[in-house]
């Protein structure tokens, strides 16, 4: 949620900076409803003190006077109360939808605005023409949609020994790699409470893009990231506890309920997939900082794989909604001949923890501010499977895993 007296107070740079991010944003109305909530609030206060005092009066003797007058506030607070209960939730609910404001510094527009930072690596060269790893794994038999298809349903997966010890590998590796950048890990439940799904953004905004069970009120975790905020909900940390740093491994499930293209076939976009994350929740001031080291310690993990990779900024109208500035991390897939996202690094700023209610305190005596949060993925594990898939793939359709990860896989097995 954005800071509704800074919409107030500036109003015109305000409303500019989300329509570069929503145009079609209804912020006027916001804004309108605002005005009109806190009217009400004000109005229906003035009548209580009105009311408090007549019946101070009254109780030394009440006049027929008095006694009217008590019935006309009466009337009057039940009609401003029906209003407000009537425009008061349209406010709540707009506001919810509201997306957090882009820093100044990410490029205007959508997707085609994107802003290549670095690029680490070269594209593995090849003799002969590259397949997709739909085509490998005829071959491999790493994994097997068809058999998840008949037991669940389409665009699932089960991964098959010599790919289930893959993926235990890597998340070992990443798991690794983020304890000794300073993360703690973690592993929350799968299930959280449907209303827990407000306090990271994802409702209202993205009603039904979550797998629900209604009979009980809980929803699978789109992504450890809606887990990790409510980890802290209403809570105040002393300044010198900061930053809070966690790493988690969880499945995370997605209905996807976009549709799928031709290019997204395989493993590139599933209903189910596990991911490893990271998460931090920082000083303001430090959380720029914080989202630089966070890409980093994501990357780390592609260079250890000889992966080649890029690192984009994301312009406005391409960042998601509870962002204010975002790095992609677009890992190079030969059989398909172009970059895919593998990592998603997002400074939230207080968007979430003004939702959530995590705050810090400078000193003792300090009044408490909110924190900023961030999240990364460190990594979505079946595209770098679908990665490491395409680019060690050999001529005759084998696969010669690089010696970083076969080394920890000899250590595992």
């Amino acid at each position: 949620m954005i800071d509704l007296t800074q919409l107030r107070d500036n109003y015109a740079e305000t409303k500019a900076r989300i329509e570069r991010k929503e145009p079609k944003f209804a912020i006027d109305q916001l804004v309108t409803l605002d005005k009109q909530v806190r009217a009400l609030k004000i109005s229906i206060d003035d009548i209580r003190k009105e009311k408090n005092a007549l019946a101070a009066l009254g109780a030394r003797g009440a006049t027929p006077e008095m006694r009217a007058q008590a019935q006309s506030l009466n009337e009057q607070l039940s009609t401003l109360e029906g209003e407000l209960a009537l425009i008061e939730p349209q406010f709540k609910e707009l506001a919810l939808a509201c997306p957090n404001i882009p820093f100044d510094d990410i490029p205007s527009g959508g997707k085609e605005a994107n802003k290549v930072v670095r690029t680490h690596g070269t594209p593995m060269p090849f003799s002969f023409t590259p397949k997709h790893h739909v085509q490998l794994n005829e071959k491999v038999a790493w994994f097997d949609m068809q058999k998840a298809a008949a037991m669940t349903g389409t665009q699932f997966v089960i991964y098959l020994e010599q790919g289930a010890k893959i993926i235990y590998a890597l998340t070992h590796m990443m798991l690794k790699n983020n304890v000794r950048n300073g993360f703690s890990p973690i592993i929350p439940p799968a299930l959280i409470a449907e209303k827990a799904l407000y306090n990271p953004g994802n409702l209202p905004k993205f009603v039904g893009d979550y797998y629900s069970l209604p009979n009980d009120g809980l929803c699978l975790i789109p992504t450890s990231e809606v887990s990790l905020t409510n980890l802290h909900v209403n809570e105040t940390f002393a300044a010198d506890a900061l930053p809070i740093r966690y790493t988690s491994w969880t499945s995370c499930f997605r209905r996807e309920a976009g549709g799928y293209g031709a290019q997204d076939r395989g493993l590139i976009r599933i209903h189910q997939f596990e991911k490893v994350e990271l998460y931090s929740i920082t000083e303001p001031e430090n959380s720029a900082a914080e989202l630089e080291s966070m890409v980093l310690c994501a990357e780390k993990l592609l260079q250890d794989l000889g992966l080649h990779y890029r690192v984009s900024l994301l312009a406005a109208q391409d960042c998601s909604f509870q962002s204010a500035k975002t790095y992609d991390i677009e890992v190079w897939l030969p059989g398909q001949n172009q970059f895919y996202e593998i990592s998603s690094c997002s400074n939230c700023t207080d968007f979430q923890s003004r939702r959530s209610g995590i705050r810090y305190r400078k000193s003792a005596d300090a009044k408490p501010q909110l924190v900023h949060t961030l999240n990364a993925s460190s990594l979505a594990l079946p595209r770098l499977m679908v990665a490491l898939m395409e680019t060690y793939q050999q001529e005759d359709g084998s696969i010669k895993l690089p010696p970083a990860l076969t080394a920890v896989m000899d250590a595992l097995w």
